[in-house]
């Protein structure tokens, strides 16, 4: 029976071993988890969010695991999901839902995946509080090294799905966390000027771990309590720019007209030099087909790859950020509730997913390029956040506790003992705490947490790994095959936009294939991207 190992149970590890369930052959697999409950991932878990905490997917989004998210909604008790503060006879399957919720299903479908997979004959091991601190892979077989000690098992395949990668929470002080996932939740923050870097989600998470401990939300309105009047929080970006509401639109998405799965690959064919304008040429004819309005409205016609992303955030940089979230909403909701889409923002969020096919054949200069023109303006579109979050963020506002600033290109950072010091072209900003919430980095060969895996690695004179279409390693050659790449940010190099849930579901089904035969098919080379 041959030996499967997968490193992570989070939603790559869940997806993977799900699709293992496919293999007509039973398998042995084991799971290791560092955390103490398997199945929950660390986006989900009760230690790291709040009840609050919105995940910013529904379950028309969300891959199923036997069931759907709102099937599984369906089965919960009414007093377990008013807890939650959701009412069960309003459940619908775009409805934005706390995070925690959305971890208990996973823990839920992967306890339902471990019961099916026994029922078919597999052999399943689940090793919890079990942290995998080493990979030793030879031509034949791979052994791990589980906190500190050698596992007894010898495996013919590790799938790495540990997920984000955040700095430890022993890096956080009282007035500095490195990451809001790096203690932030277990820790009290006094009333005082907070600083947090990022506005998008994560940043609004920021924000609200630390409102809470200092009032409570009652409807549409924050209440600061008496003694907490001396709390402020500052939402800080180059831009100052907020997210936008999450918009209707058809799910599945409907096919492009002009800029095709096929058509991209035909353009990737005639090689990198051109590759990023050619391509910016036929997304052009893809908006002009889908809102000619909104296409002459910004001249599109006149924009390039470069200067799309000065255009797009135009109108919102001439507005107050807040007065743009309140018209945003009110258009948002208007449109939700009457099911229409608003044909240049489905476009774009349609249009992600086939121009990211391109990043690894870009040269370095376009490369670069699209890292600061294009990729902004597709991270701005899919990342729209749930309408509720606008509205405590506007909740926030009215309540006179936050703000957003616009730091501009240049600014100095100062993260000192006692205070953060920042810096501008016009004014310095001091704050007594400081959460650094800009979200996950790409990682290079170099930051991989697995001692003699790193050095093989980095043998091969790679910066990032070089992986198959399975995602198993094919260099260096003595463990081809082996280990399945899926930690999400190595991977971020060659797909900027690979965090969602439902490129966790395509990732595990493309390692599990690896569990079928050696790996072969064509290279899939991670380029490096200077960040």
């Amino acid at each position: 029976m041959k030996k499967i190992a997968i490193i992570g149970s989070g939603p790559t590890g869940i997806y993977t071993f799900y699709s293992l369930l496919k293999n007509t052959t039973p398998l042995a697999v084991s799971v290791f988890e560092q955390a103490e409950e398997a199945g929950v991932g660390m986006p989900y878990s009760d230690e790291e969010n709040s009840r609050l905490m919105l995940a910013n997917i529904a379950s028309i989004e969300i891959p199923p695991v036997f069931i759907t998210y709102l099937d599984w909604l369906k089965t919960q008790s009414e007093a377990h999901l008013r807890r939650f503060k959701v009412d069960k006879a309003t459940l619908h399957d775009r409805q934005f839902l706390p995070r925690i919720l959305l971890g208990e299903y996973f823990r839920d479908r992967f306890l339902a995946i471990v019961a099916e997979a026994e029922k078919k004959g597999f052999q399943v091991e689940v090793h919890e509080s079990a942290e995998v601190t080493d990979i030793t892979a030879t031509t034949d077989k791979v052994t791990l090294s589980v906190n500190g000690e050698t596992h007894p098992d010898r495996f013919d395949l590790v799938v790495i799905a540990t997920g984000h990668v955040w700095p430890d929470e022993e890096k956080a002080t009282r007035t500095y966390f490195p990451s809001p996932w790096s203690g932030l939740m277990d820790a009290t923050i006094r009333a005082c000027q907070v600083g947090i870097m990022g506005t998008s989600l994560s940043g609004l998470d920021a924000a609200m771990a630390v409102a809470m401990q200092h009032g409570d939300f009652t409807g549409d309105q924050f209440r600061l309590d008496e003694k907490s009047q001396a709390l402020s929080i500052t939402l800080m970006s180059r831009t100052g720019i907020l997210p936008e509401a999450d918009f209707y639109c058809p799910i599945p998405y409907e096919s492009l007209s002009v800029l095709t799965e096929t058509v991209a690959e035909a353009e990737i064919a005639k090689g990198a030099e051109g590759l990023l304008d050619r391509i910016f040429t036929l997304m052009v004819k893809e908006l002009e087909h889908a809102d000619p309005q909104w296409s002459e409205a910004i001249a599109l016609n006149t924009l390039d790859a470069d200067s799309i992303r000065d255009a797009w955030f135009a109108d919102r940089k001439k507005h107050d950020p807040f007065s743009w979230a309140e018209d945003n909403l009110e258009e948002v909701e208007r449109n939700k509730q009457n099911r229409h889409t608003v044909p240049w923002r489905y476009a774009v969020l349609r249009l992600h997913e086939v121009v990211q096919e391109i990043v690894p054949h870009l040269n370095e200069e376009d490369r670069k390029r699209f890292k600061t023109g294009l990729a902004r303006v597709f991270i701005d579109n899919y990342a729209a956040i749930p309408s509720q979050s606008i509205r405590r963020l506007l909740a926030l506002r009215e309540a006179g506790i936050i703000s957003v600033l616009a730091l501009g290109d240049d600014y100095e950072l100062d993260i000192g003992s006692d205070q953060t010091v920042i810096t501008t072209q016009e004014k310095t900003h001091r704050f007594d705490v400081f959460i650094d919430a800009r979200g996950q980095k790409p990682l290079k060969t170099k930051d991989l947490p697995f001692p003699t895996l790193r050095k093989q690695l980095q043998e091969t004179g790679e910066e990032i790994p070089d992986v198959g279409d399975d995602y198993t390693l094919r260099e260096p050659e003595t463990l081809r095959g082996r280990i399945a790449f899926g930690a999400i940010p190595w991977l971020m190099h060659d797909q900027p936009f690979v965090q969602g849930l439902a490129e966790c579901a395509e990732l595990g089904e493309a390692m599990a294939k690896a569990a079928e035969k050696p790996a072969t098919g064509s290279r899939r080379k991670l380029p490096f991207v200077e960040n």
